[in-house]
């Protein structure tokens, strides 16, 4: 690399495409396997074009290869993170063209396979993906697409190759789009990314870093244009229950109208709690705020997307030349294993609880705990809404569950008995309702996570620290549980609670007889029919206060439904798993195909899936 006697004079004299092109070459051998090199390179040559003996992708292959789904338009979206990401660590050659070597680069990043290697520091993305998807510019304009022909005539004739690990190599330094270039704002202050940082530590490189930033890439000018960010949410949505081997296409099967409308729905109301503002951009500081508190898992949807990067249709490894001991051979895609059927990641889905609901929970708590794993315990339609109701149903469910619970806002002067009988057993409000972003109907969603069985509650209160109370809609926020005091969750007479001190059993004289709520709490009144959410800013309570909305607000809705779902427990999702199988293997009997005759090894799927023999225990206990 041209290095001296002086380690650090001698990085800083090595050019930022050299030092690129060292960091491509130390990933692909230190993150990847010499199979996953080979699949990738096949996949990658496959596809790419060739101009001039530069071989590149364009946006059209990438999202094609991705099968991006064309009704969500997030494609010139995803190009962009890649063009940008491909350039990593350096800034200023982005945006890149997708050589080979910029493609790994991107995957490394995607699958967050740095980690194997860069662990110097917080080597966290987030920062390099908001990088990625803005724009360094007062204008918010949507993404501006460049030909790959005009930033390929710098490349003619720089192609390498490298036999070590047979990375092919492209570097250039490629003027950024128009709209990249910085306002003339004269600030000082320098945000470093400190992946980047850790990726030069790893070449030993730190100081090429600070002379390849220039004012043009300082975080503190750049925005995400809202309709861009909205295009990426209803893809990572959609992503969101992807494994690495999945077919995006079968989910991408279930885009119709409907669906379509609930991710647009869900997608605005995370939107929302980024900026109020369609117009306005979304700025790193509250990208860096709400995500880790209330979207710690957004971005996990991109792993699985680029793995698929890593296995190539052309590759058979289940036979072998016989001149040949790498054991590779290309097969017909007629002899191609047909796709298994997708076991569904909702076995029904409820009133409020759907798809694209289920990836919205899935953003902060973890996928695995969610999909094909949910089972409804009690649904206020169904059962009634009733509190003897709700805890027949779910009291014996001896695993996690999610209370949901949906509704209309009541107006600020009551209208009926029932709704007076509400009012006056809360204490005056004093704070306004909460924000409605596009929600002009005033629907509201709040819920629960809770990590203990549901019991009676008298003098203290259940949950523990993992407790989680959320909103949904109109707009989507998190509130974690705080160490202050443990009212997690109450369940008695008076109702249901969250973040509330327990009901006092009998007055207490020359003590106001409202209802007790807590700073941030949600409370449910003992007829199931009315609720209220409590947002005191000033915090102090069970529950930490919005990372977002610095002030105080209330809700108070009609609940027009009510659902709680048990999640997490292994003998239920084995049962369903196992219900699913044979329903599938039913349909395929009354498809006239061919079925094995072992009539004890059915009997006992039957048995496993609770659908014949000694299943009369009640539904959800796992005791």
């Amino acid at each position: 690399m041209g290095q001296g006697a002086s380690g650090e004079q001698g990085a800083r004299n090595v050019s930022t495409e050299t030092l690129s092109h060292e960091l491509a070459l130390r990933f692909a051998k230190k993150c990847f396997t010499p199979l996953e090199i080979t699949h990738f390179k096949d996949v990658f040559r496959t596809l790419a074009d060739d101009q001039d003996g530069i071989h590149y992708w364009k946006e059209e292959t990438l999202c094609r290869f991705l099968v991006i789904p064309d009704v969500l338009g997030p494609g010139p979206v995803i190009y962009q993170m890649a063009t940008y990401l491909g350039a990593f660590p350096f800034p200023s050659l982005a945006p890149s063209i997708l050589t080979l070597e910029a493609l790994l680069r991107v995957i490394v990043v995607m699958t967050e396979r740095y980690k194997k290697v860069l662990k110097r520091g917080k080597t966290d993305r987030n920062k390099l993906l908001f990088r990625s998807l803005a724009v360094f510019d007062r204008r918010m304009s949507s993404v501006h697409e460049k030909p790959a022909q005009e930033v390929l005539e710098g490349l003619k004739g720089e192609a390498s190759d490298d036999t070590d690990v047979a990375v092919e190599v492209a570097r250039s330094h490629v003027a950024g789009f128009s709209i990249d270039q910085a306002g003339s704002d004269d600030e000082e202050e320098e945000d470093d990314d400190e992946l980047a940082l850790a990726a030069l530590d790893f070449l030993d490189a730190n100081e090429v870093f600070k002379h390849d930033q220039n004012s043009d890439t300082k975080i503190h000018h750049a925005q995400i244009p809202v309709d861009n960010f909205r295009r990426l949410l209803m893809l990572l949505l959609v992503i969101a229950p992807l494994d690495a081997q999945d077919n995006l296409a079968r989910h991408a099967e279930s885009l119709t109208e409907r669906r379509l409308t609930g991710l647009r729905r869900v997608a605005d109301s995370i939107l929302w709690s980024f900026t109020p503002e369609e117009n306005a951009g979304i700025f790193y500081s509250s990208f860096n705020t709400i995500i880790p508190a209330s979207l710690p898992f957004l971005f996990d949807g991109l792993n699985p997307l680029f793995e698929h990067f890593l296995f190539s249709k052309n590759i058979d490894l289940s036979r072998r030349k016989p001149s040949s001991s790498s054991g590779l051979q290309s097969h017909p895609p007629s002899q191609a294993v047909p796709d298994a059927p997708l076991e569904p990641l909702l076995t029904t889905e409820g009133e409020i609880l759907d798809l694209n609901v289920l990836s919205q929970l899935s953003f902060f708590m973890k996928g695995n705990t969610l999909f094909r794993r949910l089972r409804l315990l009690y649904s206020g339609g169904d059962a009634g809404f009733s509190m003897g109701s709700f805890e027949q149903k779910v009291f014996n469910w001896r695993a996690p569950s999610i209370l949901l619970v949906a509704g209309t806002r009541l107006p600020s002067i009551p209208k009926g008995g029932r709704e007076r009988a509400f009012a006056d057993s809360l204490p005056p409000k004093r704070f306004p309702d909460g924000a409605t972003g596009n929600n002009k109907a005033g629907r509201v969603v709040f819920g629960v996570y809770l990590n203990v069985s549901w019991k009676q509650t008298y003098k203290g209160a259940m949950g523990d620290s993992s407790t989680l109370l959320f909103q949904l809609e109109p707009i989507h926020e998190v509130f974690h549980a705080s160490l202050v005091n443990t009212d997690y969750a109450t369940f008695a007479k008076s109702g249901i609670s969250f973040g509330s001190p327990p009901p006092r059993s009998k007055p207490v004289s020359g003590l106001s007889s409202h209802t007790t709520l807590g700073p941030v709490s949600l409370m449910l009144d003992e007829s199931l029919e009315y609720g209220v959410f409590t947002h005191d800013a000033g915090g102090g309570g069970a529950f930490h206060p919005s990372q977002s909305r610095r002030y105080d607000w209330q809700d108070r809705f009609e609940i027009e439904s009510l659902e709680v779902w048990g999640c997490g427990g292994d003998e239920e999702a084995e049962k369903q798993r196992a219900a699913w199988a044979w329903e599938e293997r039913e349909a395929a009997a009354r498809r006239n195909v061919q079925l094995g005759k072992d009539v004890e090894a059915d009997r006992a799927l039957l048995e496993m899936a609770g659908l014949v023999g000694n299943h009369g225990a009640s539904g959800g206990s796992m005791g």
